[in-house]
């Protein structure tokens, strides 16, 4: 009989489920994805339904249901938390505790009533911990016998940051650094004085960081004071934060808004007003500080394990700009990064964790890696898009010959167009990597602001990734190794850059970004920087085959790709949702399977006109 193991990840940011089977991972998915709530915390109920429904499985039939994290530990972690700091945060504290005891000591209970939904039975519960279930999600689906393995967050019972290290089917843990010692919770302290929402906004925080002057004063005079009075950075990457400047350990806030003004001689920028060069100057320290305490860990983890290979998980290892420097310092020879790196991967880490540590089977690693390309969500067949179009009214041109399609919409593209393109299941992770993407032609100097304020209706100083042909990757980057989940910046060629224009660095923000930089001005960011999703047809063959339509006809083996959805939305997951996204904005095109929507064509959707209002901006 085979043995099905469920992970589930809930009840903090990011819910989502995981199903293993035999050792081979056959579903997951995010919880937001089915309610429409972006970074739904909730039990994700339809998560694990989709999971055994993939599987044809019923709830009585798992071998087990792993939890990400050990709530004891957590309760344990936070009531410690406030004893230490007392008698500050008693206000916090006393509005939290009928919470912390309902979501932490009576977990096992609601778990229960949460598994009778899904069906009778009650196979084993485990819990393995936080960073255990990171440590399992980045070294057992990774392509590497043996690693070292890195996990970084903001915190999970009490580790924050833990080196390990992974041979076979066995993971040791040598050194952890505890809460409330962070540096996710450093990056999204800063996240938050720039006026960015917290477990949301930190990519945001690192796009704004090119636009940093890195020869400024300011810059310079803002890294020193993080590292001169915010934190204690030691030569191994271990850091102590002065707490006198943070208030996440027992408040509502992430920092002291009064200490870091008298700091930093800026006050926390209020949320959608204007950025100024402050602010970008800021970001850019940040990310810099954050780079370095990367490069300090996983040398540290190199000496440690004396393994060649590095694995890594957690929120921060999303931060693709310094896994691109990671990279570059060949620190490792081999790097791979969960794809799902953050809460929601910690579902799958919990399976995989229970398979082989629990069960004590061995693994046998995969050439590329074992996450099938993380198309790991629902897909959707002909007949469901022909129920959509029916129940729309919706007018549709159908394809029987798939290089058609391409060849159709690779010219659509050419002609400035933006097209919705679903296809296949949907990705597992918060980027879209060609099955539930927004495309467009890189070489558009219109492109990114089309995209930033008539697509997605999100801030315009944002960049987009390119996905561009495996095999044609050193044509367009100056990068060694295909980078498949999007997990990776890089710079654009030398020899594909412009020479920015006299008085530049004088420029103000808007100026600087629609400077074309290079022949693909729609994916390199101001620092001639892409944040790269290679394309391999043995992974994503329709995806691929696109790309090819556009080479053949334009010559170029790239297009830009952001995902399907509008600012605050989570990622379409059904038709339904595509089609409802296409109407709601300006896109051009549709493509749902073989099926292509021409919006001129649509009817309008009834009663759509406060749709935005749904939805709360990240």
């Amino acid at each position: 009989m085979s043995e099905a193991i469920l992970g589930i990840s809930a009840y903090y940011h990011d819910s989502a489920a995981a199903l293993v089977i035999d050792g081979e991972i056959v579903a997951a998915a995010h919880e937001e994805r089915f309610t429409r709530r972006k970074h739904d915390a909730s039990f994700p109920a339809n998560a694990a339904s989709y999971c055994l429904a993939e599987a044809g499985l019923a709830f009585k039939e798992l071998t087990a249901v792993a939890f990400y994290d050990k709530p004891f530990l957590k309760f344990e972690r936070l009531l410690e938390t406030y004893h230490g700091f007392a008698p500050s945060g008693l206000t916090s504290f006393l509005s939290a505790m009928p919470v912390w005891i309902k979501e932490k000591l009576f977990m096992g209970k609601m778990l229960k009533d949460e598994f009778a939904k899904l069906g009778p039975g009650k196979p084993q519960v485990l819990f393995p911990e936080h960073h255990l279930s990171h440590a399992a999600s980045a070294f057992y689906p990774s392509p590497f016998e043996e690693a070292a393995i890195l996990t970084i967050d903001g915190v999970g019972e009490w580790a924050t940051t833990a080196i390990g290290h992974g041979k076979g089917k066995d993971i040791t843990f040598l050194r952890e650094l505890d809460f409330p010692h962070s540096l996710g919770l450093l990056y999204s302290a800063f996240t938050y004085y720039c006026g960015f929402k917290v477990n949301s906004g930190e990519y945001k925080l690192m796009g704004l960081a090119p636009y940093g002057n890195p020869g400024a004063r300011r810059v310079a005079d803002f890294k020193a004071k993080i590292l001169d009075q915010l934190i204690d950075l030691r030569p191994d990457g271990s850091m102590l934060l002065n707490m006198d400047y943070f208030g996440y350990a027992t408040g509502l806030r992430m920092c002291r808004e009064d200490a870091w003004e008298r700091l930093f001689g800026l006050p926390k920028r209020a949320s959608e007003t204007e950025l100024t060069q402050d602010y970008m100057d800021m970001a850019l320290a940040i990310q810099q500080v954050t780079e370095d305490v990367v490069m300090r860990l996983a040398r540290t983890a190199r000496e440690l394990t004396g393994a060649k290979n590095l694995t890594m998980a957690g929120g921060v290892s999303l931060n693709c700009v310094a896994n691109g420097k990671l990279i570059r310092e060949g620190v490792f020879e081999g790097v791979w990064i969960q794809p799902a790196a953050g809460d929601a991967g910690g579902a799958l880490g919990a399976a995989l964790s229970a398979h082989h540590i629990w069960k004590g089977h061995e693994r046998t690693p995969h050439k590329r890696d074992a996450m099938r390309g993380a198309y790991l969500g629902p897909e959707f067949s002909a007949a469901d898009v022909k129920r959509l179009a029916a129940r729309r009214h919706a007018p549709y041109k159908h394809f029987d010959d798939f290089d058609a399609l391409a060849r159709e919409v690779s010219g659509l593209l050419a002609q400035g167009n933006v097209v919705g393109w679903f296809q296949g299941r949907m990705e597992y992770g918060p980027r879209a990597l060609g099955n539930r993407s927004i495309l467009g032609d890189p070489r558009n100097p219109e492109m990114q602001k089309k995209l930033n304020l008539k697509i997605k209706y999100r801030e315009g100083f944002r960049p987009f990734a390119p996905s561009v042909q495996e095999e044609a990757i050193g044509d367009y980057f100056d990068i060694d190794r295909p980078s498949p989940y999007m997990l990776l910046v890089a710079p654009v060629r030398p020899e594909r850059q412009n020479p920015l224009p006299e008085g530049y660095d004088d420029m103000g923000m808007w100026e600087r970004l629609y400077v074309l930089r290079s022949d693909l001005p729609a994916i390199t960011h101001v620092d001639y920087s892409a944040r790269i999703q290679s394309v391999s047809r043995d992974v994503n063959e329709r995806y691929w085959r696109l790309i090819d339509a556009f080479r053949q006809t334009q010559g170029c083996a790239v297009v830009v790709n952001t995902s399907f959805n509008v600012r605050g939305e989570p990622i379409v997951c059904t038709p339904a949702d595509a089609y409802r996204c296409f109407m709601r904005t300006e896109m051009d095109y549709l493509v749902l399977g073989d099926f292509l929507f021409a919006k001129p064509d649509q009817p309008p959707l009834p009663d759509d006109e406060d749709w935005m209002a749904q939805y709360e901006l990240d």
